[in-house]
């Protein structure tokens, strides 16, 4: 288990959390436009991916595979970010961060759940009270930028309100059905993403993204580099 050291931002102020990870999920193909979904799946498959045996698919990750902080090491050279809102179940309340699950492209076409083992889950240091952005939730925004290898400038990867994939109310209720045990304490929930805007991944130096609330214009914020381990010799 990871004990993370976080700031959590409401409206009173803010306030230091250590935060235990008891269990960590993460969620795929989570877009509400079923067709979409759907049309990436194919795309996927036609470039070696396996279908998910479910849509959604939630599965388990390593609860110490995760951090607030940067550079990361990662195995292979084609790894890359993901934007995804983050839920935290901190006792009775719930809080909400950004983050990236990293991903090794190449072991995913192998498989999905294994290609996320071996990088990092990376979360925003400062997270939000679920209860204090509920009523908005739809029109919050959320973004990423990746600095591809060897350029001098990152690009705009994703962009989209969290209209456009599962909310946090119905993400919560699906694990809720398939957690074996009723505790939820300590429970980490990366949500999925968002489609990319440059029409292919992109395997960057630098990763960055960020939740956006345009109605106060406070924002959640993740960054990191990633290092690939070739210091041996072949």
């Amino acid at each position: 288990m990871k004990r993370l050291s976080l700031e959590v931002v409401n409206k009173k102020g803010s306030r230091p959390l250590e935060f235990l990870v008891k269990r960590m999920v993460n969620a795929g193909y989570v877009g509400r436009d079923r067709a979409a979904v759907e049309a990436h799946i194919e795309e996927l498959r036609r470039a070696g991916v396996a279908p998910p045996p479910s849509v959604p698919m939630v599965f388990p990750v390593l609860s110490h595979n995760i951090t607030t902080s940067g550079p990361i090491e990662v195995l292979g050279k084609k790894t890359s970010g993901e934007v995804e809102y983050v839920l935290l179940m901190d006792g009775g309340k719930v809080l909400v961060g950004v983050g990236s699950d990293h991903t090794d492209r190449e072991l995913e076409s192998y498989s999905i759940v294994q290609s996320k083992q071996v990088c990092y889950n990376v979360l925003s240091p400062t997270v939000w009270e679920y209860d204090e952005v509920e009523a908005v939730w739809d029109e919050l925004l959320i973004q990423s930028w990746v600095r591809p290898k060897g350029a001098a400038e990152e690009v705009l990867y994703q962009k989209a309100p969290l209209a456009t994939i599962l909310s946090a109310e119905k993400l919560m209720s699906l694990l809720e059905s398939k957690l074996a045990g009723s505790a939820k304490d300590g429970l980490v929930i990366f949500s999925g993403t968002v489609p990319i805007l440059t029409g292919e991944v992109i395997c960057g130096d630098t990763f960055r993204c960020e939740l956006r609330n345009p109605k106060t214009g406070g924002s959640l914020h993740c960054e990191y580099d990633v290092s690939v381990l070739n210091f041996l010799r072949d």
